[in-house]
């Protein structure tokens, strides 16, 4: 397993490499970056204040900046540099985990980032958590009583709410809930209230809880469907072997096959991809629930990064997102070792 261990990070190595190169790569052919992007503003603002001095005779017509001007603002963003030195000095600053600094937020990625990070976990925790803890027990009804009302009645539920898109369901919670053509009880916008500071800390936690209602709904219904239905088959499909039939021979009460011997079977497709979902709902941001609830998250940072060309916000974070995704991978194979000790990679070639 060590063994197997070390050679997984050793292939992370070109796998990232590969990411950021492709990535870098893509960018160098992007229009509109923010050389041109800062070009344009200062063009706009020369031509804005020509045109506010014309009653004087002062015009002079449409001009662009000086050559020396636009050298100027690629040495500024280190554009002046060849790209294969851009892209390895991006490299040697990556690995000690510096980013740089942002181009239009003047402030440094991490802390950016940083910022982000409250609403994003926010939204996936309580997403992760309550979509595990629901579905796992629904899943395990639905695989006891499967073929019966209770079965086909929660199935065309969870397939409903599944085709739904999150962000349609978001608009309609907020008509129905958030004040308006129907009933006002949930906050419209936000993480807390204006007046969070001055509440007590029951009262934050309670104003906290109440703004997350909606969007984390919105998230979760989604969910459901896949988790669900995921967890009922990986029972159904157990409880049909031949060791649980045989258990039933013997007289076994049907909760003690059920959770004592097919739960810990069955359970494995799901805890495996634990670690993988748990690091994403870490660093997830929904760019349409961020949009349509005010939450100002990783979703709206990286569609505005992308948008405006920040190349240090987008670079940066694609590679510490790259790095947890490929940790994570490693977490639910070393995972399944754990659950099933029958499982050996050190014996795959």
């Amino acid at each position: 397993m060590f063994a197997y261990i070390i050679k997984r990070l050793l292939l992370m190595i070109p796998t990232l490499f590969g990411v950021m190169l492709l990535t870098f790569i893509v960018t160098q052919f992007v229009p509109g970056g923010p050389v041109e992007q800062l070009t344009a503003q200062l063009e706009g603002q020369e031509h804005a204040g020509e045109a506010s001095s014309g009653a004087q005779g002062l015009y002079r017509g449409a001009r662009g900046l000086d050559p020396e001007q636009v050298e100027a603002l690629k040495a500024l963003y280190g554009f002046d540099k060849p790209a294969h030195e851009r892209f390895l000095q991006m490299l040697g600053q990556y690995l000690a985990f510096d980013f740089g600094e942002s181009y239009f937020h003047n402030q440094s990625v991490i802390e950016l980032v940083k910022s982000k990070l409250p609403v994003s976990i926010s939204l996936g925790l309580w997403t992760f958590f309550l979509t595990y803890l629901t579905c796992i027990p629904l899943g395990i009804a639905k695989a006891v009583r499967d073929g019966s009302s209770f079965d086909t009645f929660t199935s065309t539920l969870i397939l409903i709410g599944y085709a739904i898109p999150g962000f349609v369901l978001a608009i309609m919670l907020l008509v129905l809930f958030g004040g308006g053509s129907f009933y006002d009880v949930f906050p419209l916008r936000g993480l807390v209230s204006d007046n969070w500071e001055t509440l007590s800390w029951w009262g934050k936690i309670t104003d906290y809880l109440w703004h997350l209602v909606l969007p984390v709904s919105a998230m979760m219904v989604g969910s459901f469907a896949v988790m669900t239905l995921l967890t009922k088959n990986s029972f159904v499909e157990e409880i049909r072997k031949q060791y649980v039939l045989t258990a039933k021979a013997k007289g076994l009460q049907e909760n003690v096959i059920l959770y004592k011997h097919v739960f810990r079977n069955a359970v494995i497709p799901l805890i495996t991809g634990f670690p993988a979902a748990f690091i994403g709902a870490l660093f997830t941001g929904s760019l349409l629930i961020e949009t349509v609830f005010s939450l100002d998250g990783l979703g709206l940072l990286a569609y505005e990064s992308v948008i405006k060309r920040d190349y240090p916000v987008v670079l940066g974070t694609l590679y510490v997102f790259t790095l947890l995704g490929l940790i994570s991978k490693l977490l639910s194979d070393i995972s399944y070792v754990i659950i099933d000790p029958r499982i050996q990679f050190d014996a795959v070639k």
